[in-house]
């Protein structure tokens, strides 16, 4: 009997606690500096991911943590935030397991902010609709019948289609920090190439005149954090040196 007692005895894991400082900063009170506040979690009793931890401490520490989440498999892009001086998806961020080391938190860089962890994002998706991203044709197939594409032009768009407009490549270029007014941003190009080179579209050339000044376009400097910080691997400074190659052609 004292044998199977023993063998039912829950062994104690040691609490493995994580401080995770997170960038705060209430609306209600303009007036205040923002703050990096501290929250302490238990690694045993919390997921993987810096997006389980930010759920935990809304959950069970408080409830005035404002962050954006939805998909939880970096789909959506809802997630973005700069985490330990990258920008990334919290979803598929793993929390660094060495408990002497805290997880800074912050909002994306050089955005407005609605609420702590939550960028205003409204300019971003703005410049994403000035671009037109929408097949345009001046002689669409008769109705009923579909917008045919070969196996070779579909794969052409392999890399490009699968951008989630995180805004994480976007506000990681120093460019788009000083220039967000009129510069377009890595993701918005990267789209607006994707555009470009679908062989249904038929309005390729004005797509291309629109970019033909100083600023849309031609603020990227080839700096690169774009394609380094793209949490879905894509390579937005490629896409735009794409663009740039076929209207020097034009």
């Amino acid at each position: 009997m004292a044998s199977a007692a023993a063998d039912n005895t829950v062994i104690k894991k040691e609490p493995r606690n994580k401080t995770f400082e997170i960038y705060r900063w209430n609306p209600d009170k303009p007036t205040e500096k923002p703050i990096l506040q501290k929250y302490t979690v238990d690694l045993n009793a919390c997921g993987p991911m810096v997006l389980d931890a930010l759920i935990k401490i809304k959950n069970e520490q408080d409830s005035t943590l404002t962050f954006r989440r939805s998909c939880r498999e970096g789909i959506c892009g809802s997630c973005a935030m700069n985490i330990e001086g990258g920008n990334t998806l919290a979803c598929i961020s793993k929390v660094d397991t060495d408990i002497s080391k805290p997880v800074k938190i912050y909002p994306l860089p050089h955005m407005n902010i609605v609420k702590d962890l939550v960028p205003d994002l409204t300019h971003f998706y703005n410049q994403y609709k000035s671009i037109e991203p929408y097949l345009k044709q001046t002689n669409p197939p008769p109705e009923n019948q579909e917008n045919l594409q070969s196996i070779e032009d579909r794969k052409k768009l392999d890399g490009l289609y699968e951008c989630i407009l995180c805004a994480c490549c976007s506000t990681s270029c120093p460019s788009y920090w000083w220039n967000q007014e009129e510069y377009l941003g890595p993701a918005v190009l990267m789209q607006a190439y994707r555009w470009m080179i679908d062989s249904r579209d038929q309005f390729g050339p004005q797509r291309r005149e629109k970019l033909q000044n100083k600023m849309s376009l031609y603020r990227c400097h080839t700096i690169m954090n774009c394609s380094k910080t793209c949490p879905k691997g894509l390579q937005p400074g490629a896409a735009i040196a794409k663009i740039k190659l076929m209207m020097a052609a034009e």
